[in-house]
């Protein structure tokens, strides 16, 4: 399964090169093997892979919680662009779902994906043409509808058993 996805993965980020929004989201649930993936995709390729959860939390640590909503996505973008590369891999996104730093998620990915490249571990599932983060009854519930971005899955990740993206 892992060498699938990861082929997958590579066909997207070429996919991706032509699109505005330059961004492939590795949708599986919690424990499928996204970080696996990721590694396997970063040693392939030759790109560098972020902790977002640890980086993004290191460096918002020292700001109040309005400083942190505002921030954000400049901190984001800093950090992705000390990795050095056009192509990066992000891992444990969690922390930009969390409530009191008041942020899309999605967005906040689409706009670094306008200068670079972005293959994102989202934790969730495909559903009828969404991505979905969480449960509908959690302040983290998110579900976007898969379009301005690609989307790499299997069927574990699938509700509603529609084909791949």
């Amino acid at each position: 399964m892992r060498d699938d996805l990861v082929h997958d993965l590579i066909q997207k980020l070429r996919d991706a090169e032509t699109l505005y929004y330059r961004l492939v989201l590795l949708v599986l649930p919690s424990g499928g093997g996204k970080t696996e993936c990721l590694r396997e995709l970063g040693r392939q390729q030759g790109v560098p892979a972020i902790n977002v959860g640890l980086e993004l939390s290191r460096a918002l640590l020292p700001l109040t919680e309005r400083q942190r909503a505002f921030q954000l996505t400049r901190i984001l973008e800093a950090i992705v662009l000390a990795a050095g590369s056009p192509v990066v891999l992000l891992d444990n996104i969690e922390l930009l779902f969390a409530p009191a730093l008041k942020q899309d998620p999605l967005r906040v990915l689409q706009s670094l994906a306008c200068s670079y490249t972005l293959v994102v571990s989202w934790q969730g599932t495909i559903e009828g043409g969404h991505v979905v983060y969480g449960d509908p009854d959690h302040a983290e519930y998110r579900r976007y509808a898969i379009k301005d971005f690609l989307v790499v899955g299997t069927a574990k990740a699938r509700r509603s058993g529609e084909e791949s993206t």
